[in-house]
């Protein structure tokens, strides 16, 4: 189960829509099962509807009762109104954390969600440089302070190279 944090609402890349339905296509064909978090009616729909539709596994986790578009009417979903619950039960059910450029809504999630489990490995799809300021902190700080930094953290370029670290990130933790 790979969480996947996404957001289609507010400022942020304007390809961000269709950078989810690449990746929820890629990974939905790699066999992977995909967890979005849902907060104030806050869903990544492209990246559901692509998955969805390449015969993906999807579940969400939301705040409350959601009312879902028809489309996606049978997808399972969890309601735990607690955040702190909401994210526990997240980063149990994860083996992996994976941030797509977006608004601040879904990079604070992530980084709520990685607070709790600095555990499990992050990728970064690093697109149009939305995650340049956590790329440096990660060189400037975690690379001469904590050895094997690269095992819980790593940024890709492109949605290839997305699938390609996570599978690594996942292979160094075994």
């Amino acid at each position: 189960m790979i969480a996947i944090f996404a957001s289609d609402r507010g400022p942020g890349d304007p390809e961000r829509a269709s950078l989810m339905s690449d990746v929820g296509r890629a990974f939905a064909r790699k066999g992977a099962r995909i967890l979005c978090l849902v907060e104030d009616n806050i869903l990544p729909v492209p990246l559901i509807t692509a998955a969805r539709t390449a015969k993906g596994s999807v579940e969400l986790l939301a705040d409350r009762a959601l009312a879902l578009p028809p489309a996606l009417a049978s997808v399972p979903v969890t309601v735990i109104e607690d955040r702190q619950e909401r994210l526990a039960h997240l980063v149990q059910a994860a083996s992996a954390l994976v941030a797509l450029p977006g608004s601040l809504v879904s990079a604070t999630a992530l980084f709520r969600a990685w607070s709790m489990a600095s555990t499990l490995p992050v990728v970064m799809l690093n697109r149009h440089g939305a995650f340049d300021v956590v790329r440096g902190f990660a060189a400037d700080v975690l690379a001469p302070s904590v050895q094997g930094h690269d095992r819980f953290i790593q940024f890709a370029d492109n949605v290839d190279d997305l699938w390609n670290k996570l599978v690594w990130v996942r292979e160094q933790r075994r």
